[in-house]
């Protein structure tokens, strides 16, 4: 709020006027209120004055009110002017309040403290730690919502949740087919060099299969469908956040993890296996045209070892992570569209904050499922 001072301490608030400033050669006469509200275009005129002397004479003879903003406008016109500027009759009280505002603008401004090491360090761990509280909260009272709804299955919205279906899976399958068959390629391509100096070019059909459908296969349709569907979770709900639609579910008492969370979750819980399956076919098709070009290995003797080779835990162990992975996606871009806050600009850095800690938990849960499936001989 301006600092203000008045000449007369008792003149009505009302009686005071404009502000103006007048010429007569050296001298500018000031008169009327110089406060925020008198000021009006007096900042637009200030902008085209120029003082061509040697000195300024400011003559407040007449000046009713001043307060910080009038004086700032006053300090910053003359800081533009080549020539001193000399006050008479100023009011002693208005006189010390231009001084103020003069010291003020000649000290430079302070410069932020530069935080120490382990301020930084601290300050980031106490943020992870209040994310990671807030993420368990947010879980809890998913899977409280998706209780109270497997209670009521008429609460389950079909229409919804097949809707997701489609853009979070069937949408999917060009990009997750292409993928999986080229990195099907690659790993055939990789290991037929070796394979060849062994004379084990049938052992390609081993390396293809465990390669494909334990690791690559789950971990590649994750990887991509949390940049196509998680950061698009993220950027929906934190949109609606910003625009307050969720606010407005819940004053007309729709619950939006109800109607945006669960079938988000559920759509992807069965999407993300299916797309799965389908990257371990294409996956092996890669690797099995790469395996006769390379190896001489035809269809026919790669599908029969395939078959003979390859048993169903292979497969299940693939699609059982992919679940686990789906879970993951969708549940932390749901939590990170939900901590948006502000602005837009928000949106863009939820989403990517989504797309990156679903990345790094997906790599983090398949290197606890090797330690696991080592553990358990499986």
């Amino acid at each position: 709020m301006p600092i203000s001072a008045e000449n007369e301490p008792h003149q009505a608030r009302a009686d005071i006027s404009p502000a103006t400033l007048e010429q007569a050669g050296d001298e500018w006469a000031l008169g009327g209120g110089w406060t925020a509200r008198e000021l009006g275009d007096m900042p637009r005129r200030l902008d085209q004055l120029v003082c061509g002397s040697s000195e300024v004479v400011l003559n407040g003879e007449k000046l009713a009110a001043l307060d910080s903003a009038g004086a700032w406008l006053l300090q910053r016109w003359l800081s533009r002017q080549t020539a001193s500027p000399v006050f008479k009759s100023w009011a002693p009280h208005l006189q010390r309040l231009m001084d103020r505002v003069a010291e003020g603008a000649a000290d430079p401004s302070t410069a932020a403290p530069q935080k120490s090491f382990l301020e930084r360090v601290g300050r980031s761990a106490t943020a992870n730690v209040e994310q990671a509280f807030a993420l368990l909260s947010f879980v809890g009272e998913t899977a409280a919502t998706a209780g109270r709804q497997l209670a009521h299955p008429g609460r389950i919205r079909l229409r919804i949740l097949l809707r997701n279906i489609q853009i979070g899976g069937f949408d999917a399958l060009p990009i997750i087919g292409l993928t999986s068959f080229l990195l099907g390629v690659v790993v055939a391509y990789q290991g037929a060099d070796q394979l060849k100096n062994y004379g084990a070019n049938i052992f390609v059909v081993d390396l293809v299969g465990y390669a494909m459908l334990r690791e690559f296969a789950p971990l590649i349709s994750a990887i991509i469908i949390t940049g196509r569907s998680g950061s698009a979770y993220t950027a929906e709900i934190g949109t609606m956040v910003i625009t307050e639609e969720i606010d407005a579910m819940r004053t007309i008492d729709i619950d939006p993890i109800d109607l945006l969370v669960l079938p988000k979750i559920a759509a992807l819980v069965i999407a993300l296996p299916l797309l799965t399956v389908f990257a371990d076919i294409t996956g092996v098709i890669g690797g099995m045209v790469m395996a006769r070009s390379q190896l001489g290995v035809g269809f026919h003797e790669f599908i029969e070892r395939f078959s003979r080779e390859m048993h169903g835990a292979t497969l299940l162990v693939g699609i059982g992570k992919s679940v686990v992975f789906a879970l993951i996606i969708s549940g932390v871009g749901c939590f990170q569209g939900f901590r948006t806050k502000g602005s837009a600009d928000s949106v863009g850095r939820q989403t990517t904050m989504s797309v990156v800690q679903s990345i790094f938990l997906i790599i983090v849960a398949d290197a606890l499922f090797s330690v696991l499936f080592s553990m358990l001989d499986i």
